[in-house]
């Protein structure tokens, strides 16, 4: 008698209960203005190759949503904007993807690559977000890259930065996008020369 009564008791209650915040009402992605053409065949035993690893990310950016650097010693995020994936995983496709259709090399796996000794690239993701003070989207990675061949690693830094109208999941979209792919393509010809 007594446990019906308590899960008449515990039923309001029911519509109380959340596990986790309320999605947005769409996730963010990027989008790569170069790419493979469907149906070309790559071959690393005719072509170099090159394995381009997840770059590391700040605990800023280990996370789906989206940062606003909103003064040089805070960070905040933009309202109901969210990845659809970790920020490290989406730039590092998108560079895979520039790197192949501008360099003419065969992207390699991480697992793929244990059989074929060509380039490394890694690096750092540092920034991948909004900067509040200045009004503009801004990807910034710090790459290192170890030729094929080569014992000696070479570095550099590359940062877009892009004017956005608002500090929103919208802006942020597009702005992101736009920087991101202005940097993959500064990575692919410094890898391609």
């Amino acid at each position: 008698m007594k446990t019906p009564l308590i899960l008449i008791a515990m039923l309001p209650l029911a519509g109380c209960i959340s596990f986790g915040a309320k999605p947005p009402p769409t996730l963010l992605t990027l989008t790569s203005v170069s790419s493979v053409p469907v149906g070309q065949n790559q071959d690393s035993a005719t072509a170099k190759s090159i394995t381009i690893q997840t770059p590391v990310v700040p605990q800023s950016l280990a996370t789906a949503r989206v940062p606003v650097q909103a003064t040089p010693t805070s960070i905040a995020y933009v309202t109901d904007a969210q990845w659809a994936e970790p920020p490290a995983r989406l730039f590092a496709r998108l560079v895979s993807d520039t790197v192949s259709s501008r360099t003419g090399l065969v992207v390699l796996s991480t697992a793929q690559s244990i059989g074929d000794p060509g380039g490394l690239l890694g690096g750092e993701l540092r920034s991948f977000g909004l900067d509040a003070t200045t009004r503009e989207a801004v990807v910034t990675y710090d790459a290192s890259l170890m030729r094929a061949g080569k014992t000696s690693v070479e570095k550099r830094r590359f940062e877009a930065r892009v004017p956005v109208s608002a500090i929103d999941a919208t802006s942020a979209a597009a702005g992101i996008n736009q920087a991101a792919n202005q940097v993959a393509t500064e990575v692919a010809d410094w890898i391609g020369r």
